[in-house]
């Protein structure tokens, strides 16, 4: 399981989102162009003192992304509006949980290319949940589908 962030756009929900990486060991993988700089006092003060903790790896592009590993997994895409619902998607070990930038989303050739597609069920007056908490849920479902938070 791994959680790739495409195009992340703002500093604190990447540094939430590499914390939530090492609290499960699960790999993170940014593809730029970032809307910040890794070395962003946001984006560490978010990943507090957990970043030497974070298995971490920035790709110039999601082509470089595959080049480099990417290309063996299956890619889940996350998105607000269509897709399985999360409760219910058919996660298998060998995911990699993508998540958009925060103001746009995935685009849609990416989404386009890849057929496995989930949404997290929203019912109240909001159009998307934000990024950090959203990845949050979905590898949390993950683990929780698979078996792997029994006995934690």
């Amino acid at each position: 399981m791994q959680i790739v962030l495409f195009e992340p756009e703002i500093p604190p929900n990447t540094g939430n989102v590499a914390r939530l990486c090492a609290a499960t060991r699960t790999a993170l993988h940014l593809i730029e162009p970032l809307g910040f700089s890794l070395d962003d006092r946001y984006l560490k003060r978010a990943g507090l003192d957990y970043w030497p903790h974070v298995n971490v790896s920035v790709w110039p592009d999601w082509e470089a992304y595959l080049a480099g590993g990417g290309a063996d997994k299956r890619h889940v895409l996350t998105s607000a509006r269509q897709g399985v619902a999360v409760q219910v998607f058919p996660f298998s070990e060998n995911d990699a949980l993508v998540f958009g930038p925060e103001t746009r989303g995935l685009p849609a050739p990416l989404l386009d290319r890849y057929p496995d597609h989930l949404r997290i069920p929203i019912w109240g007056e909001v159009r998307s949940l934000n990024l950090s908490t959203a990845t949050g849920i979905v590898l949390y479902q993950a683990y929780a589908a698979l078996g792997v938070l029994n006995g934690r």
